[in-house]
């Protein structure tokens, strides 16, 4: 009963925040700051589980510099993480990154327009989903 009561405050606290996702225009930009708000967590072999994004070790902020196509921790969370982007396509207005790292792929799709950001890692008989914002990380490049 706990679990069901902690799911709808995170549901009804998602609802709320949504209309803030809406981040700068990232057209032409190469810095971003992305940040994930919800994220859902699948077994293979059980239910999914929704909860809080640091719940399963996702960073609070991550570093995407498309011009040196990595991702990172910030620098102010001390966790010193970063990973390659295998691939990188801008197309339609939106910013695609994918790429594999230690057992686990991953792939981003982020609006250039709104900033707003879905994303999924996966691993044998494992997936996390994020949704979430970006922003211009030290203006347009």
């Amino acid at each position: 009963m706990k679990r069901r009561i902690e799911v709808a405050v995170l549901a009804i606290a998602v609802a709320a925040v949504s209309p803030c996702l809406m981040a700068d225009d990232l057209t032409g930009a190469n810095v971003l700051l992305c940040t994930a708000v919800q994220a859902t967590l699948c077994l293979a072999d059980e239910d999914c589980e929704m909860g809080v994004p640091w719940q399963w070790n996702i960073p609070q902020f991550i570093e995407v510099d498309l011009a040196g196509k990595i991702l990172r921790t910030t620098k102010a969370s001390g966790e010193n993480r970063s990973t390659p982007i295998k691939n990188l396509q801008r197309e339609d207005g939106m910013v695609f990154l994918q790429g594999v790292e230690r057992g686990r792929a991953f792939s981003f799709a982020i609006e250039e327009e709104t900033g707003f950001l879905s994303a999924v890692v996966a691993s044998s008989g494992k997936t996390v989903s994020v949704f979430g914002a970006c922003t211009v990380l030290g203006g347009v490049q």
